[in-house]
């Protein structure tokens, strides 16, 4: 089960986090957001091997293209109601860039949005919708994803919190490849609580 974690922003926090094994991180450059990623974090042996994420919200190829080389991104998230053709574009500037969308789900309706998206992504997030941008400390009902019957794989989001953890290694699905995790793992937002991590990822990655 791939783990990442989302709304990193300090650079000690950043390196604790990498050394305990998570699969991804996430670097949000929306500047409304309270986990807003504003200065570069440079790589270190820490997290070497950790995949980067850049978290966009309808932002321009450009935009993105410059924070994947500030930040040296593995990956893109897109965030917002970007179209296929912009996910098309990022492929055709950067082909070696992984493309995650996210979709918002309220109701099983909301999980066919994805077929627009089908071909032109590596992966999809399903996360909890409202008002904000992600981070909302709440979740939807899982069940709906008995309605997503695509290909591509998807990570589960919204709302994930330490007590969790039976009922993640008890969910499945044929494409739900992993989790990820925000503010229910936070001291304040952008600062995680590693040692609640920790004590998540011991049991979910036994």
């Amino acid at each position: 089960m791939l783990v990442k974690v989302c709304g990193m922003r300090e650079p000690d926090n950043v390196k604790q986090v990498a050394q305990l094994g998570v699969d991804m991180m996430g670097f949000i450059f929306y500047p409304k957001s309270p986990r807003y990623a504003s200065h570069v974090l440079a790589r270190s042996d820490a997290d070497r091997n950790v995949c980067r994420v850049g978290v966009f919200v309808n932002d321009s190829i450009s935009y993105m293209l410059d924070k994947i080389h500030s930040f040296s991104l593995n990956a893109v998230q897109m965030h917002g109601g970007e179209s296929r053709e912009l996910c098309e574009q990022l492929r055709a500037a950067k082909g070696n860039m992984k493309i995650i969308k996210a979709i918002s789900v309220s109701t099983a309706g909301d999980i066919q949005k994805y077929k627009e998206y089908v071909g032109a992504v590596d992966y999809f997030l399903f996360d909890t919708k409202c008002k904000t941008v992600g981070g909302s400390g709440q979740q939807f009902d899982w069940q709906v994803l008995d309605e997503y019957d695509g290909d591509v794989p998807f990570l589960l989001s919204g709302g994930i919190g330490p007590e969790d953890a039976s009922r993640i290694l008890s969910f499945h699905h044929p494409r739900c490849v992993g989790i990820d995790l925000n503010s229910r793992f936070e001291i304040e937002p952008g600062l995680k609580d590693v040692e609640k991590l920790k004590e998540f990822l011991l049991k979910v990655k036994r």
